[in-house]
């Protein structure tokens, strides 16, 4: 999970609003370096090494560094000869596995730029498709199309399977690896070979376009005698509380009995939108604790601004992690949701993106988070309040039949539903609300 900087440039004001913000270090030396060490180290590559030793140094939240001697790690990457930035890249990654932190990482400047532009700016570059991947056969299936997408107006369907990326076979690739092939500049094309049910394979070229990333998705459903609001969260980025609240306006007057909050599959995101959507569900109560590496304590509180009253189901599984956790501890501790599905990943560490001078960036845990009853979750996650695993043919199933998610075929949702048209669940809509 990421957290804004607390020092802004005239661009994070504008931004500030739960995005990650940008920050350049303020000093490459600290009062370690002296005039000729200044001097060596100016625009060279050992500069930026030297650049992310101190961020780490100032910010890290562990004063020990994982029991390593950080000093002498600066020693032995200054004294080394850095041919180009890539040499220099590496001897950061290298130095940053010290600390066994697998969220202290570095980006370099695409990596970077890749992150700002879907988690501040809330656009993409590309042409407007999620992505899954058919656990057994391990093909590349088109889950989604995006609105008005570029991919949407090709006639690309959910369920198409995508077995060539400009003539690159897709058997065995990685969803990550993929997604890199189809994104590109706005206005260059790719070139899909597509499998659908009941025709020949053929081929489509897609022109890419600057793509507004939705995080949220919302549906009415008539569930038996009730109406509930499905809402589904991807993924806490800066544009989603806005899209939470669209959607927890249009479902209220639509007038549901009750809402499901689907955050499945949620890797986290940004720590001020957590917040934000936790306020849009919780009248009162604390929202989460967090703690420095000084020790400080910061305890964060709704602030009567909620959206809702009505009763709140909250799915979760074993890749609902960090901001998700936030919003779901906070949740089932002020007894405002009951949560079902499987137990959550556990992550419970907040980290600060800092911009380096040359444009690559230093991604540094912080901080240590806790539920607003003080649990620490991390490497536990978070328990639901009502467990169902899915076996590994329901997870198939889902995973090939995206449609299914959110109907009485998703068995976690169809006890969602159960728990909805509980006779005493009309009481926690009236928990903590005054």
């Amino acid at each position: 999970m990421l957290k804004s900087s607390q020092r802004f440039s005239l661009l994070q004001v504008a931004l500030i609003s739960g995005a990650i913000a940008t920050t350049t270090t303020l000093s490459f030396f600290g009062g370690i370096g002296c005039r000729s060490v200044r001097a060596e180290l100016h625009d060279s590559p050992k500069a930026i090494v030297d650049e992310a030793w101190q961020v780490v140094n100032r910010e890290y939240v562990d004063g020990t560094f994982n029991h390593t001697n950080w000093q002498a790690t600066r020693q032995s990457l200054l004294n080394q000869n850095y041919t180009s930035k890539e040499q220099a890249y590496v001897a950061i990654r290298t130095a940053l596995k010290q600390l066994g932190d697998p969220y202290t990482r570095f980006l370099n400047p695409k990596e970077y730029q890749s992150l700002n532009e879907e988690s501040i700016v809330g656009q993409l570059s590309g042409i407007g498709i999620q992505l899954g991947q058919n656990p057994k056969t391990q093909e590349l299936t088109v889950v989604a199309t995006t609105d008005n997408s570029p991919a949407l107006k090709a006639g690309l369907k959910a369920g198409d399977r995508i077995l060539a990326i400009d003539g690159k076979p897709t058997q065995g690739m990685k969803l990550e690896d993929a997604s890199k092939l189809i994104r590109g500049k706005a206005g260059t094309s790719v070139v899909l070979q597509i499998a659908r049910s009941g025709q020949s394979k053929f081929n489509v070229k897609i022109a890419r376009a600057n793509i507004d990333v939705p995080k949220v998705s919302y549906t009415l459903k008539q569930e038996n005698s009730k109406r509930v609001g499905y809402i589904r969260l991807a993924e806490f980025s800066a544009a989603a509380p806005q899209q939470m609240r669209r959607a927890i306006e249009n479902l209220t007057r639509q007038q549901v009995d009750g809402f499901v909050l689907d955050l499945r599959g949620n890797p986290g995101g940004v720590l001020g939108s957590s917040v934000e959507i936790a306020r849009m569900w919780l009248q009162n109560g604390g929202i989460v604790q967090t703690v420095d590496r000084a020790g400080g304590r910061e305890e964060i509180k709704a602030n009567k601004t909620a959206l809702t009253q009505k009763p709140l189901v909250v799915l979760v599984d074993g890749n609902s992690a960090s901001a998700s956790e936030i919003l779901s501890g906070a949740l089932k501790d002020n007894k405002r949701a009951v949560l079902v599905g499987s137990k959550t990943f556990g992550k419970g560490l907040v980290q600060q993106v800092n911009e380096l001078s040359d444009g690559s960036a230093l991604a540094v845990t912080i901080e240590h988070y806790y539920t607003p009853n003080g649990t620490d979750i991390h490497h536990k996650g978070i328990q639901p309040d009502v467990q169902i695993d899915l076996t590994q043919a329901q997870l198939r199933y889902l995973a090939t039949n995206p449609a299914s998610i959110g109907t009485q075929s998703d068995p976690q949702y169809a006890r969602a539903i159960a728990v909805l048209s509980g006779r005493n669940f009309a009481k926690l809509r009236v928990n903590r609300l005054s």
